[in-house]
């Protein structure tokens, strides 16, 4: 599509990100009594928002504009922050992870792939060099670490390759010998027809044998059509569908146009962002330099007046850590003026109480509160929000500058220099505002000295207090062995760490799988009946959405991070071979975020004792705040809190392990994108109570169930769902190179397959088609008795292991 649909896209968006703020100023900002109302109003923003998100990240992701692109950043952070926010009122509201949207997606007409979390694009298209670059070196490393291995390449000898040349020079002679055999049989098709005129046979029995291969021929067409169209309406698909050879519908065939389409804009956007902007400071500190600098004085000067005709002193002038003039034409909210009001109110209490003191107090008796005159407040209120003043601040900036804004002549995408100059311009402001200052602190000085006839001594007071402030944070050494050690990391480069990280195994590199490869499907039928004394096990889809709120979006913006409610930890519990290590590796690809492996097998012997310990987890540390984002993954994580003393040697470094964790998740900070990923398939094996104090959040996998094994199909005219709501076997078969005829039935597998992982079924399907089968394929085609057989040897998970999660 042309750049100004997504401009005119990017309009209707913001038009409902107004109106949702509006709505949310009159409703969700007002306390409410009935909780189910609540409940309604939330899950409703919530989704409203999501179809924002996924309408800003398309008009981010298609605007080759870099100012614009700028400008829809800002608002889809704050976007998603919001969503995130919104979702941390409906877990508080509900007590569940888990919730039932059914009868609001009714209501807006909605499906439920609209609540299907998107990923932005720019999280990895941003860094796309510096992550390639990356990549690359962690390669070499591995590989001459001896941890990765390489293919092989190998000289071809003298026998293979007369071999070769052997093969291709009889399969041109059988060629040319096949064409010669082709001249000579035209060349007697020819000569028997002219022999047949020369016989003059009846036309009416060459009418009568062309009317008999026609009329075969259309019978057999029609009635192949019919029988296709009866198994599309039976629910069935034909083997050509089922192989991807079949023609797609018009609207299908155009998503390759589309999609080539796509390709060249980001052709274009990578040749626009090559430009450099221009810089246009140079000619500001030219142009503005001198009037800000003469603004500036003038009203600093003003001010000091100002403050001595009120107070008869002058003022003592800022310093320079707590900003310098500028904290002087700071404009304060009425709730900050509030808050000072406060405090000041509490420094007068607390006065009295000191001169209270030095009298003789009276004894006060303090009568019990009347139970009878006990109000509680049940009402409910929504929290503060961080992003609402960003999105209205990015609502109002495109208003001021894009809303009006011709775009019709900008054929080329290029910078405009206004906006450059308004953002530089503080920039400049805050350079000239350095030199003022030093120039008016001695003004003020010499103002002092001639009219209150004071020597400075509040200079020299807030010197004093300066130094005493870093004297007071000077600590002295702790006593240790590891003292050394801390003192040697912090000589140490990034790269070095980095490079002793991965040699040692514990920095590995991430398997290339999108969330999307996580294959699962709505059944909206599944949640209706409901335990009460359980969490309910969430769906593929929910856990899709889950491992994006709480690791991909918060990773891959450092805006959304710092102003989010914060997640440090995650923990993914479930039966083995559901893709918990799948989920992992997905957050850091969407991300590109490093990975850490703390798997207690994987450290053994490597840090011994409690020092060495304490150096990897710096190390991580130093690294993973450095090269942000990074995800600390520690696999099998219920040894960590084994109940029972520890046996061996590997056992008492689990359980030191976990003795680390609460500092190091304590020396996360907001702006450090750092996440720690737990995965467990037997949580009931640990201890609950420091378990679950070291994650925050656990998010249930269940095993796949039936719509996700056997899929779902439509009519022809929802072409569309038949592409994307492929079976679970359909999707590992043609990924392993199998080919799908009717001999398959995937209805049959998905019922043989009950209580079985997605791990089962990927080894079951690598066993069958193994090297050997797919070169027999062609003359011997799948059979449903194949995988059946290969999947009676795995052990399914049962009944009382699933409930024992929830």
């Amino acid at each position: 599509f042309p750049t100004r649909t997504y401009v005119k896209l990017w309009a209707d968006t913001q038009r409902e990100l107004d109106i949702m703020l509006q709505r949310e100023r009159e409703e969700l900002l007002q306390p409410q009594e009935d909780r189910e109302k609540v409940m309604k109003m939330l899950a409703t923003a919530y989704i409203q928002y999501l179809d924002i998100f996924r309408n800003l990240e398309e008009a981010h992701d298609h605007l080759i504009h870099q100012q614009k692109r700028a400008a829809v950043r800002q608002v889809l952070d704050g976007v998603i922050g919001r969503i995130l926010e919104i979702k941390k009122e409906m877990v508080a509201l509900e007590k569940s992870e888990c919730h039932h949207m059914e009868d609001i997606l009714m209501e807006l007409q909605r499906v439920p792939e609209d609540i299907d979390i998107p990923i932005p694009k720019y999280f990895v298209k941003e860094n796309l060099r510096m992550l390639q670059e990356r990549e690359k070196y962690l390669d070499e490393i591995l590989l001459n670490a001896g941890l990765l291995e390489q293919e092989p390449v190998t000289a071809m000898t003298l026998e293979e390759g007369i071999k070769v040349v052997q093969v291709a020079e009889r399969a041109r002679q059988g060629r040319a010998r096949a064409a010669f055999m082709k001249r000579i049989y035209l060349e007697e098709k020819r000569q028997s027809q002219k022999e047949d005129q020369v016989m003059r046979k009846n036309p009416d029995d060459a009418a009568t044998c062309i009317q008999k291969v026609w009329r075969g021929h259309r019978q057999r067409k029609e009635t192949e059509k019919l029988r296709e169209e009866e198994m599309v309406f039976l629910g069935m698909n034909s083997a050509e569908v089922m192989n991807g050879t079949g023609s797609l519908p018009p609207d299908l065939e155009a998503m390759s146009s589309l999609q080539i389409g796509a390709g060249k804009a980001n052709v274009l956007q990578g040749e626009v962002q090559k430009r450099e902007e221009p810089s246009y400071r140079h000619e500001l500190r030219q142009t503005e330099g001198p009037y800000i600098k003469e603004t500036l004085q003038d009203q600093i000067s003003q001010c000091f007046v100002e403050c001595r005709h009120i107070t008869g002193r002058f003022p003592d002038y800022p310093p320079e850590h707590t900003g310098g003039s500028k904290v002087i034409f700071i404009e304060k909210h009425p709730e900050q003026v509030a808050e000072e009001l406060a405090a000041k109110r509490e420094a007068e209490k607390k006065e009295k109480e000191k001169n209270g003191k030095e009298q003789k107090e009276r004894p006060v008796v303090k009568k019990p509160p009347k139970v009878g005159k006990q109000i509680v407040d049940d009402s409910w209120k929504m929290g503060p929000s961080n992003f609402l003043s960003i999105l209205e601040e990015g609502s109002s900036q495109y208003k001021v500058f894009w809303e009006n804004r011709d775009n019709r002549s900008d054929f080329l995408q290029d910078h405009d220099p206004e906006l450059i100059k308004e953002g530089e311009r503080e920039e400049v402001e805050d350079e000239i505002r350095v030199q003022v200052d030093e120039v008016m602190q001695e003004k003020l000085l010499k103002l002092k000295q001639a009219v209150d006839g004071e020597t400075g001594a509040g200079h020299k007071a807030a010197k004093e207090f300066r130094k005493n402030k870093k004297k007071e944070r000077h600590r002295k050494p702790r006593k240790g062995g590891h003292e050394n050690l801390m003192m040697s990391l912090a000589c140490r480069t990034i790269d070095s760490l980095y490079q002793e990280l991965a040699e040692a195994g514990l920095l590995i590199k991430v398997k290339n799988v999108n969330l999307s490869d996580y294959v699962g499907y709505y059944d909206c039928l599944r949640n209706i009946p409901r335990q009460a004394d359980a969490q309910p096990m969430p769906s593929i889809p929910e856990v899709r959405q889950l491992v994006a709120l709480y690791g991909i979006l918060p990773l891959g913006s450092q805006t959304v991070h710092e102003n989010a409610p914060l997640v440090k930890s995650l923990l993914l519990a479930g039966p083995a071979g559901v893709g918990k290590k799948m989920l992992v590796h997905a957050i850091c690809t969407e991300t590109g975020a490093n990975l850490f492996n703390l798997t207690p097998s994987n450290i053994g012997g490597k840090y011994p004792g409690r020092d060495g310990l304490m150096m990897m987890f710096h190390m991580i540390l130093k690294v993973g705040k450095e090269l942000q984002p990074s995800v600390v993954w520690i696999g099998g994580t219920e040894r960590l809190y084994s109940k029972g003393a520890p046996k061996g040697e590997e056992e008492v470094n689990a359980k030191r392990l976990a003795r680390l964790l609460p500092p190091f998740l304590r020396a996360l900070k907001p702006k450090d994108r750092v996440l720690l990923v737990g995965t467990t398939a037997r949580p009931f094996d640990a201890n609950p109570g420091p378990f679950c104090k070291v994650y925050q959040k656990i998010i249930l996998i269940p095993k796949p169930d039936y719509l996700t094994r056997c899929g779902k199909y439509f009519t022809s005219s929802s072409w569309l769902f038949l592409l994307v709501k492929i079976p679970l076997w359909k999707h590992y078969i043609l990924q392993s190179g199998g080919a799908l005829t009717k001999l398959v039935n995937l209805n049959c597998l998905a019922h043989v397959s009950d209580g079985f992982t997605q791990g089962h079924i990927v080894d079951v399907v690598q066993t069958v088609l193994s090297e050997l089968r797919l070169l027999q394929m062609s003359r011997k085609p799948l059979r449903t008795a194949e995988f059946v057989t290969s999947l009676a040897r795995h052990d399914p998970v049962y009944k009382e292991e699933e409930e024992t999660f929830q």
